[in-house]
């Protein structure tokens, strides 16, 4: 390869458009990516650190920190009055490509069927979803994000710099085979659970990464074809898809405007309910109901799994107590969230389960991942220690109640014939639009006018046609553009109707 020029230099080790980076470590990834690439060969020179300062504009110092750095982990050599080269051995080697395997006629070898061979498989059953750039949509009334205005990157970033303290290192960095972080599991023991009025030893909390892991582990150790599994309907696609891959003999319960309705349940082995904030309608089960569940839970013989969806954010009056704070006999497996107020993506939840039954998840669950992150673990303890959690909490759900209030204001404007009732907390609007409305094809209109909506038929196991329900998610989309996007949602209702032949008064142009 012959040696760049100028012209050329400026190009290769353009730096990245990443201003979260500082420029030190801009350059070191643009000399790292030429190497590795091929673009650098072993043994190239590099321009002196005044001249690579000049082409790019940037001091000599910040380069020659970066070739320092770069020499000391074995990417680039200083030769004495030389300069700086490219180390022998920088980029691995790589294994050298075969060629592809032949039969006897000559023609490629064939490939498994793979479509027969999956015994399990899920591609083809409802979920949640939201199109892959849903961020370029100026009204996401959908799910799972973290929300940029409220997220707390200075606390969050501090515990994650003590976590990489020499000091907390012995903590974390120990192969921890089926343990979990003991600081995270007294944090949970001592501040989380203890506000839902539960009460839990160390022995019989386990990490997991994120609830929908809580479901497969539960549904790889409890059931099987003959299970008979209770679930809310409408109610949790991810916890019935999750559930599902063990191919449990599902019972649909159903949900009223007070949750889940607990008189007449049929034969069940487990039971399983979003109390707390009913997922996706946000009722609330009453304490009555709650009382009434567990008496049956009893003398029917069953195992409650109560998923305290979103039972921190509350907006008014005192909280519900949860339902394994009620239980008196061992029948409440409770899943939580240590992370989702924070962002779904960090992925740490718990189950909280007799010791029996713990001990059995923490040996599955080494056969599947071991562990969460146990850096990830430690650091949100810290976060929870130092009170960051709660004063994110407060924030959190200021910012939903006055959403939920201007969302709601908007759609008795807008929308005054569909039909909606004021969540006590959470951060979704559960809308029952008139009989003639199918909400995936409203979903459909209105993506193209920017809203995205979450179709209400895949909360339903057998959903009904025309389907009027949808959700209105909150967390995702700024407060600002809650009013406008609701009203492109009624430009889009109209729209509907004159397809539909339906009768119904212009959207207003002006909002």
């Amino acid at each position: 390869m012959s040696q760049p020029g100028s012209i050329q230099w400026a190009r290769l080790f353009d730096l990245a458009d990443q201003p979260a980076l500082p420029l030190q470590a801009r350059l070191r990834l643009a000399v790292v990516r030429s190497i590795l690439e091929g673009h650098l060969d072993a043994g190239a020179s590099l321009p002196s650190s005044r001249e690579l300062a000049a082409l790019l504009g940037i001091s000599r110092n910040t380069v020659t920190a970066a070739y320092v750095q770069l020499i000391d982990e074995g990417f680039l050599q200083a030769r004495p009055r030389s300069g700086v080269f490219v180390a022998a051995g920088a980029r691995p080697r790589g294994a050298a490509v075969a060629e592809p395997l032949l039969d006897t006629s000559g023609q490629p070898g064939r490939a498994p069927q793979w479509q027969a061979r999956v015994l399990r498989s899920l591609s083809k059953r409802p979920t949640l979803a939201k199109p892959e750039q849903w961020r370029e949509y100026p009204y996401p009334f959908v799910y799972g994000t973290y929300d940029a205005q409220l997220f707390p990157t200075d606390d969050f970033r501090d515990c994650c710099a003590k976590s990489l303290a020499r000091s907390q290192l012995p903590h974390w960095t120990p192969d921890l085979e089926t343990d979990d972080v003991a600081d995270l599991v007294e944090q949970i023991r001592t501040r989380l659970l203890p506000k839902r009025g539960v009460f839990a030893l160390k022995e019989e909390i386990i990490l997991t990464v994120g609830t929908q892991h809580a479901y497969y582990l539960l549904a790889e150790a409890l059931f099987d074809e003959t299970t008979r599994l209770g679930l809310e309907e409408p109610g949790h696609p991810h916890a019935r898809n999750s559930f599902a891959l063990r191919q449990p003999h599902p019972v649909e319960v159903a949900v009223d405007d007070d949750g889940l309705v607990v008189d007449a349940l049929p034969a069940l082995d487990y039971l399983f309910v979003t109390p707390s904030h009913q997922s996706p309608t946000t009722a609330t089960l009453s304490l009555e109901r709650r009382q009434r569940l567990l008496r049956r839970a009893e003398l029917q013989d069953f195992v409650l799994i109560e998923d305290d969806y979103e039972a921190e954010n509350l907006y008014a009056g005192a909280p519900m107590p949860a339902l394994k704070s009620l239980d008196k006999s061992g029948r409440v497996i409770y899943i939580g969230s240590v992370s989702k107020s924070l962002s779904p993506v960090l992925r740490l939840g718990y189950i909280v389960a007799p010791h029996a039954l713990v001990r059995e998840l923490r040996v599955l669950r080494h056969a599947m991942v071991r562990h969460p992150s146990a850096f990830l673990q430690h650091a949100y303890a810290l976060f929870l220690s130092l009170g960051h959690h709660e004063s994110h909490a407060r924030r959190v759900n200021q910012a939903m109640q006055e959403r939920i209030a201007l969302a709601a204001e908007v759609l008795r404007e807008e929308l005054p014939d569909f039909e909606f009732t004021l969540p006590q907390g959470g951060a979704s609007i559960w809308v029952r639009a008139p009989a003639w409305v199918d909400a995936a094809e409203l979903a459909a209109m209105a993506r193209a006018h920017g809203v995205l909506i979450e179709a209400g038929d895949v909360f339903f196991t057998r959903p009904p046609y025309p389907c009027p329900f949808f959700r209105l998610r909150l967390s995702s989309i700024a407060g600002p553009q809650i009013r406008a996007g609701i009203h492109a949602l009624a430009i889009s209702v109209a729209e509907l109707a004159r397809a539909r032949g339906e009768a119904r008064p212009a959207a207003r142009l002006t909002h």
